[in-house]
């Protein structure tokens, strides 16, 4: 398949459209043999026509003008597919773009199309097997009404839907590293379509994902306002140039989700070390306002060097991995900065993502199975070894709306193993004790692995699987992990001992304290340790 890419942004290949375009292309190639060449139409010698109809009556289908356009015509009638990329210039096409497209005359004949509801001049050569994509980006915050000009231009230039079309709003965001992840998101999109363009058309459910917008309106409009780097209008001032480290905390601020708000307003103070510039963010109920004087009292203080603090945004660098190789210092509540994604996240899914976002672990699932054994199975065994048989075989069925981990697994196939064990027979005074010691184990080898086991389920709450990349997140859970290993490594000494003295109440109670205990302990270990460790590293510089 030979596609033919005319790219109309006078910005060349760093068009914010070619992006588009080329996760179109990727797509496309998925699924069949393609071979693109792109036409930069700023880089060519297309002069405006002169409309003299000299390509008409003179010389048949060639232009009077010598310059590049014989060749871009000779390039369109030989591909099988025309992408036009280009970005949307005062609702409209850019200028070079529609020279060229002016300059495509000499390709109809002059005489009217009366069939044609509002006049149109017939083909000079067969099009009919030749399919059209238009690629588009715009600075506005949505796409939706914003192409009526472009649409009309295209509609009566290659004929009403023999195109398909992406518009894209908040173009100007695909050029923002800090927001990658929103953006690559929607590529991914651009790349399905172009997957499903090239088997035929591209499907509705697609369409709708690629309507979506990037951002909400007012977190669009606020980091485009903060982009330009100059201060607002104030009718006390002139308007001058903001600082680069002001510019950037404001369109951090604009990140900000009100749904993260409970019910205090938080201080969030950055001080940029090597520029000696201080702002603060005041997240509130209704929005996050930036104070560069009269500050207050800060929730949470950051002091950085800018260019550390742009690296983290941009993914460069590892928050939780700079703070451990001392390249910035926190003050105050570290909580805000563990939940940083809640706040001020770049990712700003729609409804439509959310509803097929990534399911989460449950660490419910790993537990149930054990529990008829534990605490039935030492008074009824066969009843304990029935109920755990029933509940790790219904385990699955949860898998279709939480995420399975090798824990959960593991979990049901051993406690439904001891269950049939327990039906029949086998004594209590053993099997508890060492599902106890399986468990234990279980626990206890992944504090050595890469990742602990506590870390598959206390992700959830901490930016889901990109928290497995946090250094300190980890290290948090290795050391949670070992405890509770621990915990159940020892649990079989004890269970046995008051097995043999036929002590049960007891044991049921003090195998149901120690683990609600040891789970408060996690709760405050988890907040507690990341700040403890920051201000040791802290007092040590």
């Amino acid at each position: 398949m030979n596609v033919l890419i005319i790219n109309g942004s006078p910005k060349g290949a760093k068009s914010n459209s070619m992006k588009l375009t080329e996760a179109f292309i990727e797509g496309m190639k998925e699924t069949s043999p393609v071979h693109a060449e792109t036409l930069t139409v700023s880089k060519l010698d297309i002069r405006p026509c002169i409309g003299c109809f000299g390509c008409w009556k003179a010389t048949p289908g060639r232009c009077c003008i010598s310059d590049d356009m014989a060749m871009v015509i000779e390039k369109i009638l030989s591909a099988d597919v025309v992408i036009y990329s280009f970005p949307l210039y005062y609702f409209g096409l850019p200028s070079h773009l529609k020279a060229l497209i002016d300059r495509q005359l000499p390709m109809v004949l002059p005489f009217m199309e009366r069939e044609a509801q509002n006049g149109s001049h017939p083909s000079r050569y067969d099009m009919t097997n030749k399919r059209y994509a238009l690629i588009s980006t715009c600075g506005f915050y949505t796409a939706e009404g914003n192409y009526d000009a472009v649409d009309s231009q295209f509609a009566h230039h290659l004929g009403k839907g023999r195109y398909e079309t992406i518009y894209c709003g908040q173009g100007e965001l695909f050029r923002v590293p800090e927001l990658r992840n929103r953006t690559e998101e929607y590529l991914m999109t651009v790349r399905t379509a172009g997957r499903e363009f090239a088997d035929g058309k591209i499907t509705g459910e697609t369409r709708e994902l690629l309507s979506q917008l990037l951002f909400p309106r007012d977190v669009f409009e606020r980091m485009a306002d903060a982009s330009w780097g100059i201060e607002p209008p104030d009718q006390t001032r002139v308007q001058e140039k903001s600082h680069p480290a002001i510019t950037f905390t404001r369109q951090m601020a604009a990140l900000y989700q009100k749904n993260s708000w409970n019910g205090k307003d938080l201080v969030l103070e950055m001080y940029y070390t090597d520029e000696d510039k201080t702002a603060q963010l005041i997240m509130g109920k209704d929005g996050c306002e930036v104070l560069t004087r009269d500050f207050q009292p800060f929730t949470t203080r950051i002091s950085t060097p800018l260019s550390v603090w742009m690296s983290i945004a941009k993914g460069e660098i590892d928050g939780q991995t700079a703070l451990m190789k001392h390249l910035y210092q926190v003050d105050g509540d570290f909580q805000l900065l563990i939940h940083w994604d809640d706040y001020l996240g770049s990712s700003s899914k729609s409804d439509v993502h959310q509803a097929v976002s990534k399911k989460e672990s449950n660490m419910t699932l790993m537990l149930l199975p054990w529990f008829p054994l534990w605490f039935t199975g030492i008074y009824h065994p066969a009843l304990g070894g029935i109920l755990s048989v029933l509940v790790s075989a219904a385990i699955p069925f949860f898998f279709f709306r939480y995420q399975p981990t090798v824990f959960d697994v593991f979990s049901g196939f051993t406690a439904a193993l001891l269950g049939i064990l327990a039906i029949t027979a086998f004594p209590p005074l053993i099997l508890v004790p060492v599902s106890y010691l399986l468990f234990g184990l279980m626990w206890s080898v992944t504090v050595f692995l890469k990742i602990p086991l506590t870390a598959y389920y206390s992700m959830n709450g901490y930016g889901g699987e990109n928290a497995l990349k946090n250094p300190l997140f980890i290290k948090t859970n290795r050391i949670l992990t070992a405890c509770w290993g621990i915990l159940y490594l020892a649990t079989p000494l004890w269970t046995y001992l008051f097995l043999i003295s036929d002590f049960k109440a007891p044991l049921s109670i003090i195998n149901t304290i120690l683990p609600f205990l040891l789970g408060c302990f996690t709760k405050w270990f988890q907040k507690w340790y990341p700040a403890c460790y920051a201000a040791s590293k802290m007092r040590k510089n």
